[in-house]
């Protein structure tokens, strides 16, 4: 007879493997069963067969976006809308995932819920998909019985996170791309143009106009040094990033990004949205206060706006007001602040932030519009500037000749 590996769980919720001789499947469940043991389907198999584990590379394959999350989140709520019990609700979607990773999370999540677990507690295993936000607020909605509700909210709020991040990205790949071209351009001119000028002119024993010759010194100095040019970059970039793993790092780097003259107001207006929108609804959603001043620090996306929280939570467990801290931090709008004052004084603090988060979201779409028209004709005359400039001066001297012949 064959045997079967298993793996199952007991009334007390423990996982327990083993080896069972079995005639088949059906008989290793009933032999489970009669020992008080509820099977787990997905791992029980004849051993030697039914591999189900996929074998991936660390940094290649897929991986759980977004959007993956949305779906699942909106099917989900639809099928509990339709009274189907969750741990159908999980094998259906895991069968139609077609994102393997998210398929196989969806998977486990399934067996643990089958194993007694709350479906937050078995969303909290799988940070990397289901991140704080998310998860507190499905057991709001598991404990209140309005998870349906709940899911769709979280939806919503997933598709309007990924548009805001998506318009900010998006402004930032025009200008982007225009300057590594510009760059490579630049590059090209100096190691392998410029140098056939130089050669050429070498041979007219004369002194060259003094542009050209700032430029051929340019070019000589960036072939000489080009390698360890691009190590001091490659070491530099490096470092930063070292740097911002650290606690103290990221503070201050986050704290002069939000200084930059033009990107620091879009940063703020990015972090006002997002807290807004986060602490609408999580109160909305029934999340404690200080549960939600918490996590929406822990997913501000920026240590100094996550202080500045952070310390409205420690204000508030002290008996004072949110909107005190916020204003001192310099960070929140003096507007935002009253908004946050006034909905703390009306109780409608949920609805307030709401309207603060909807009001950013447009300032956000108008700042980066801004951004763009901005930087696209600054880029412009700068690359003008550059690239004119060096092809000029590699043709001042054929120009002179020129006048000397006429």
């Amino acid at each position: 007879m064959p045997v079967f590996v298993w793996e199952g769980r007991t009334a007390q919720g423990m996982v327990l493997k083993g080896e069972l001789e079995a005639v088949s499947q059906e008989a290793v469940f009933a032999h489970l069963r009669s020992r008080r043991i509820r099977p787990i389907p997905a791992r029980v198999q004849e051993k030697g067969k039914g591999l189900k584990k996929e074998i991936t590379i660390p940094g290649f394959g897929a991986k759980i976006k977004p959007y993956d999350v949305m779906i699942f989140t909106r099917q989900f709520a639809t099928m509990i809308d339709a009274g189907l019990p969750i741990v159908q609700c999980l094998d259906i979607l895991s069968q139609q995932t077609e994102n393997k990773v998210f398929r196989n999370t969806i998977r486990t999540i399934k067996e643990d819920v089958e194993g007694g677990l709350t479906l937050a507690d078995a969303l909290k295993k799988h940070p990397k998909a289901f991140d704080d936000l998310y998860v507190n607020m499905v057991a709001a909605g598991e404990v209140g019985g309005v998870l349906n509700t709940i899911l769709n909210r979280i939806a919503l709020f997933i598709e309007k996170a990924n548009k805001l991040k998506k318009k900010v990205k998006g402004a930032m790949i025009y200008p982007c791309t225009i300057i590594v071209v510009a760059v490579a351009v630049v590059a090209v001119l100096l190691i392998y143009v410029i140098p056939v000028f130089a050669e050429l002119y070498g041979g007219m024993g004369k002194a060259l106009p003094a542009p050209t010759q700032i430029t051929i010194n340019i070019s000589n100095w960036f072939r000489a040094y080009f390698p360890y040019l691009l190590g001091v970059i490659a070491a530099i970039v490096v470092a930063i990033r070292m740097y911002y793993k650290t606690e103290q790092g990221k503070f201050r780097i986050d704290s002069v990004l939000l200084r930059l003259p033009i990107v620091g107001d879009l940063l703020r207006k990015v972090a006002v949205a997002r807290f807004s929108q986060n602490m609408s609804i999580l109160l909305s959603s029934g999340v404690p206060i200080l549960d939600g001043l918490a996590i929406t620090a822990r997913t501000a996306g920026n240590k100094v706006v996550e202080k500045a929280v952070m310390d409205a939570r420690v204000s508030i467990s002290q008996g004072k007001t949110v909107s005190e801290p916020l204003a001192e931090s310099k960070i929140f709008p003096p507007m935002v602040c009253h908004m946050v004052n006034i909905g703390e004084n009306t109780g409608a603090l949920d609805a307030m932030l709401k309207k603060v988060g909807e009001f950013y979201e447009e300032e956000v779409d108008n700042a980066v519009a801004n951004l763009t028209a901005l930087m696209e004709p600054v880029i412009m005359v700068v690359l003008g500037v550059i690239l004119g400039g060096l092809v000029i001066s590699m043709y001042l001297p054929i120009f002179q000749m020129g006048s000397l012949i006429s």
